[in-house]
């Protein structure tokens, strides 16, 4: 009996069972206040101490470099608004592939007097070089740069970004929540680059959703989003969700330690796949090399997205058509579009991002099925053209 295929890892990942099993005392009789100062509260505060300590190693940081968020999103928001908070306005550059956790942020500081430029991404989805030179020559106070692109897995040179910006003046972000676990990921070494900051999330490497962190240089001056009791150093107050940073730490242990291992099978099923939509005829977006080893983003010409996702769900598969936190946009991608990718084709656009538990059985069985359904929507589609 066929068995649902999960091809959408980029939007989340199952959670590790070892890390459920690490959480569940902690949703149990090991319930206690981390700031409360009876035993209770120090075995939570212990176990916090630790999952602090597990991301830090993780990332090559420092334990008071970990600021704890509620998910990705909230790291995004805590270092843009909180950084521009205490500067006074200027310009805040930010690619225009960015997720929308960057993008409407910026949106929102524009209208608080922020002059806001998009940086333009080359065919290749990698920032256009003219571009990013004419926008380090305005001097921006802030830079926020994707690592690696949710959509397409396209990889930027965040070292390289980061110390030319830094160069000009600019504090220097970057989200690189689909980065961790799939490719080298060294905060130590991105700093000294010049990167400032940088968003991590549990629940990309087999972790659970609601538990994340902002890595952030301690010289970096933020205001806090959320005010209360002065956790997180006094940026992000609120009692701590103890569970999910239990798993968050032990995941992201797990993640990094498997995943050179993980990375060789994952982009050998993706080379695969790949091979496979060329003989359908498939533009897969992004530059060939440079790309997260797990993502494939492409498009069967005269076939829309929308249609063929919904199809692929209801024979079993589970993929994507573009970014999970923008599912109720329906318009093109705004990533391809400002690549420069028709419109049209745009609109055809089918994302499968792989984890370490699928095979290549899966990978020829959706294959089998895509091929099919290619076939049957172009046949309806010149019946009703005909008609």
């Amino acid at each position: 009996m066929f068995a649902p295929v999960y091809f959408d890892h980029n939007a989340t990942t199952p959670l590790d069972p070892v890390v459920r099993e690490a959480m569940l005392p902690y949703l149990g009789e090991r319930f206690g206040n981390a700031s409360a100062r009876h035993e209770y509260g120090r075995n939570t505060r212990r176990a916090l101490d630790l999952a602090r300590e597990q991301v830090a190693t993780a990332v090559g940081a420092e334990p008071d470099e970990v600021v704890f968020v509620s998910g990705g999103s909230e790291a995004n928001n805590l270092f843009l608004k909180g950084t521009a908070a205490r500067l006074p306005p200027g310009l805040l550059a930010v690619s225009a592939a960015e997720h929308p956790s960057v993008l409407r942020p910026a949106a929102q500081l524009a209208r608080q007097g922020w002059d806001v430029r998009h940086l333009a991404p080359a065919a290749d989805g990698r920032l256009a070089r003219d571009d990013w030179q004419a926008t380090l020559a305005l001097r921006p106070a802030l830079v926020s740069v994707m690592l690696a692109n949710n959509e397409t897995g396209v990889l930027q040179d965040v070292a390289a970004l980061a110390a030319q910006a830094c160069s000009a003046g600019a504090i220097f972000h970057t989200d690189a929540v689909q980065a961790l676990g799939r490719v080298p990921l060294n905060f130590r070494e991105l700093n000294a680059a010049g990167v400032g900051a940088m968003t991590i999330s549990g629940h990309k490497i087999g972790g659970p959703q609601g538990a994340a962190a902002l890595i952030r240089d301690r010289r970096i001056d933020i205001e806090p989003q959320i005010s209360g009791g002065g956790q997180e150093g006094g940026l992000r107050s609120g009692t701590e969700n103890i569970a999910a940073l239990v798993g968050f730490g032990l995941a992201c242990e797990r993640a990094v330690a498997r995943r050179a291992e993980g990375a060789a099978h994952l982009d050998a099923m993706r080379r695969r796949l790949e091979s496979a939509l060329a003989d359908l005829g498939a533009t897969v977006f992004g530059a060939p090399d440079g790309r997260l080893p797990n993502t494939s983003y492409f498009a069967l010409p005269g076939i829309d997205g929308e249609t063929l996702v919904a199809r692929l769900d209801r024979a079993g598969f589970a993929v994507a058509s573009g970014s999970a936190c923008s599912s109720n946009d329906h318009g093109p991608s705004a990533t391809l579009l400002a690549m420069g990718v028709d419109a049209d084709l745009a609109r055809g656009a089918v994302r499968v991002s792989l984890g370490t538990g699928n095979t290549e059985r899966q990978i020829d069985d959706f294959v089998f099925a895509l091929k099919a359904m290619a076939l049957n929507l172009r046949r309806l589609g010149a019946v009703a053209l005909s008609g």
